[in-house]
């Protein structure tokens, strides 16, 4: 699960894949911008039970991290952001 939520935190703040003559311009993943562990924030997580079958686990703690993430981002500077990665985007009053 943690890394579920590392992999949406990286996906919302940084990853991008451009194109240049319809080729990936990072050929490899030195080359491709992810969150690195030093950023990653603490992340605890809870196993809840509630008697449903059991199923994965792993995947759900990915879809709620980027529109958690824009909603605080819009909460805290007033601004709504349309596109990702948050790393190309520009606030006013920045």
């Amino acid at each position: 699960m943690k890394s579920a939520v590392a992999l949406g935190l990286s996906s919302t703040l940084l990853e991008e894949v451009v194109y240049e003559n319809g080729m990936p311009r990072a050929r490899n993943f030195g080359a491709y911008a992810i969150l690195p562990p030093g950023r990653m924030p603490r992340v605890h997580v809870r196993i809840v039970e509630s008697g449903a079958p059991m199923g994965g686990v792993g995947e759900p703690g990915l879809p709620g991290v980027p529109p958690a993430v824009i909603n605080a981002v819009a909460v805290l500077t007033g601004q709504r952001v349309r596109s990702l990665p948050l790393s190309r985007t520009r606030f006013a009053g920045a």
